[in-house]
């Protein structure tokens, strides 16, 4: 355990951070599951800009990578494209 009382602090700090991130990550994550289960292409048209929102701010927050933020999106694109 930390001994200073500013070690005390970001280990305090550490955690709290990280119980936002875990949580912010998760709530993505489960959006864009959401998203590629709709079947309509409308529907998840309109659901789109939400979910590379919360992408872009997780990449903003450095919770993930830029370039994973970017290849999420790219993904998302094509398979919401592809949807007849």
């Amino acid at each position: 355990m930390a001994n200073h009382k500013s070690t005390r602090k970001s280990v305090r700090k550490n955690a709290a951070r990280r119980d936002r991130n875990r949580y912010y990550g998760k709530t993505t994550r489960n959006a864009i599951r959401n998203l590629l289960a709709i079947t309509d292409k409308k529907e998840a048209s309109e659901e789109m800009p939400k979910v590379i929102s919360l992408i872009d701010k997780l990449a903003k927050r450095n919770v993930i990578h830029k370039n994973k933020a970017s290849n999420l999106k790219s993904g998302l694109v094509k398979k919401i494209a592809a949807l007849a």
